[in-house]
């Protein structure tokens, strides 16, 4: 049995990081999606409110991504 949970740790890891940066990439996604829709119908010419959601988008996933980790 001592060799199937070795062999499981990997595998482990694996999703766990995968599933971090798929996490990250919705979250990212999300703030860019909203702060386009805002632009849009605000009939703004330079898309501030994008780019700032999806920079706060970013320091949200980092945050996440951190914390879980600590874990």
């Amino acid at each position: 049995m001592a060799k199937n949970e070795q062999d499981d740790k990997p595998m482990n890891a694996y999703a766990k990081y995968s599933g971090m940066g798929f996490q990250m990439i919705a979250i990212i996604g999300i703030f860019t999606f909203a702060g386009y829709k805002i632009d849009e119908a605000a009939h703004h010419q330079v898309r501030w409110v994008t780019a700032i959601l999806s920079l706060i988008g970013v320091l949200v996933s980092l945050y996440i991504v951190i914390v879980s980790l600590k874990k």
